[in-house]
Protein backbone atom coordinates (compact mmCIF):
# COMPACT_ATOMS: atom_id res chain seq x y z
CA UNK A 1 0.00 0.00 0.00
CA UNK A 2 1.26 3.48 -0.89
CA UNK A 3 1.76 5.77 2.08
CA UNK A 4 1.36 9.50 1.63
CA UNK A 5 2.82 12.26 3.76
CA UNK A 6 1.77 15.90 3.75
CA UNK A 7 4.50 17.85 1.96
CA UNK A 8 3.86 20.84 4.22
CA UNK A 9 3.58 19.51 7.80
CA UNK A 10 5.07 16.03 7.14
CA UNK A 11 2.11 14.32 8.86
CA UNK A 12 1.19 10.88 7.44
CA UNK A 13 -2.07 10.91 5.50
CA UNK A 14 -4.21 7.84 6.12
CA UNK A 15 -6.19 7.16 2.89
CA UNK A 16 -8.86 5.26 4.87
CA UNK A 17 -9.89 8.22 7.05
CA UNK A 18 -8.18 11.38 5.70
CA UNK A 19 -8.59 13.24 2.46
CA UNK A 20 -5.43 13.93 0.50
CA UNK A 21 -5.25 17.06 -1.61
CA UNK A 22 -2.95 17.47 -4.59
CA UNK A 23 -1.58 20.90 -5.49
CA UNK A 24 0.00 21.26 -8.91
CA UNK A 25 2.13 24.31 -9.49
CA UNK A 26 3.25 25.44 -12.91
CA UNK A 27 5.59 28.40 -13.34
CA UNK A 28 6.68 29.62 -16.74
CA UNK A 29 8.22 32.70 -18.28
CA UNK A 30 5.78 34.96 -20.02
CA UNK A 31 7.29 36.03 -23.29
CA UNK A 32 5.28 38.75 -24.95
CA UNK A 33 5.94 39.01 -28.66
CA UNK A 34 4.48 41.56 -30.95
CA UNK A 35 3.80 40.81 -34.58
CA UNK A 36 6.37 43.45 -35.53
CA UNK A 37 9.08 41.41 -33.77
CA UNK A 38 8.38 38.26 -35.78
CA UNK A 39 10.95 37.50 -38.45
CA UNK A 40 9.44 35.70 -41.40
CA UNK A 41 12.92 35.32 -42.88
CA UNK A 42 14.03 32.87 -40.14
CA UNK A 43 14.95 29.38 -41.23
CA UNK A 44 13.17 27.30 -38.59
CA UNK A 45 14.67 24.03 -39.83
CA UNK A 46 18.14 25.46 -39.33
CA UNK A 47 17.23 26.51 -35.77
CA UNK A 48 15.96 23.00 -35.00
CA UNK A 49 19.18 21.50 -36.36
CA UNK A 50 21.23 23.85 -34.14
CA UNK A 51 19.26 22.71 -31.09
CA UNK A 52 19.77 19.05 -31.98
CA UNK A 53 23.50 19.64 -32.44
CA UNK A 54 23.72 21.28 -29.00
CA UNK A 55 21.91 18.35 -27.40
CA UNK A 56 24.73 16.05 -28.52
CA UNK A 57 27.31 18.02 -26.47
CA UNK A 58 26.98 17.19 -22.70
CA UNK A 59 28.37 20.59 -21.62
CA UNK A 60 25.77 22.44 -23.68
CA UNK A 61 23.03 20.08 -22.45
CA UNK A 62 23.76 20.98 -18.80
CA UNK A 63 23.55 24.67 -19.65
CA UNK A 64 20.27 24.16 -21.56
CA UNK A 65 18.76 22.35 -18.54
CA UNK A 66 19.66 25.30 -16.29
CA UNK A 67 18.06 27.66 -18.77
CA UNK A 68 15.03 25.36 -19.02
CA UNK A 69 14.44 25.65 -15.25
CA UNK A 70 14.43 29.43 -15.65
CA UNK A 71 11.73 29.18 -18.32
CA UNK A 72 9.45 26.38 -17.11
CA UNK A 73 8.98 24.36 -13.91
CA UNK A 74 6.20 22.10 -12.74
CA UNK A 75 5.78 20.87 -9.15
CA UNK A 76 3.30 18.59 -7.35
CA UNK A 77 2.52 18.54 -3.62
CA UNK A 78 0.33 16.32 -1.41
CA UNK A 79 -1.44 18.18 1.41
CA UNK A 80 -3.51 17.13 4.40
CA UNK A 81 -6.82 18.92 4.97
CA UNK A 82 -5.39 21.38 7.54
CA UNK A 83 -2.53 22.44 5.26
CA UNK A 84 -4.91 22.61 2.30
CA UNK A 85 -7.10 25.07 4.22
CA UNK A 86 -4.07 27.22 5.11
CA UNK A 87 -2.90 27.10 1.50
CA UNK A 88 -6.31 28.17 0.17
CA UNK A 89 -6.41 31.14 2.56
CA UNK A 90 -2.95 32.33 1.52
CA UNK A 91 -1.67 30.53 -1.62
CA UNK A 92 1.30 32.87 -2.13
CA UNK A 93 2.44 32.62 1.49
CA UNK A 94 2.43 36.37 2.00
CA UNK A 95 3.01 37.66 5.48
CA UNK A 96 0.13 39.85 6.57
CA UNK A 97 1.10 43.22 7.92
CA UNK A 98 -0.30 43.88 11.35
CA UNK A 99 -2.88 46.60 11.61
CA UNK A 100 -1.75 49.58 13.63
CA UNK A 101 -4.05 50.53 16.49
CA UNK A 102 -4.41 54.25 17.04
CA UNK A 103 -5.96 55.80 20.13
CA UNK A 104 -9.20 57.76 19.80
CA UNK A 105 -7.92 61.07 21.29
Amino acid sequence: MIQFTCDCCKRPIDPQRDLRYVVRLEVYASIDTSEEGLDDELDHLEEIQDILDRLEDPADLAEDEKLGDEIYQQKRFDLCSDCRNRFMRNPLGRTHSTLLGFSQN
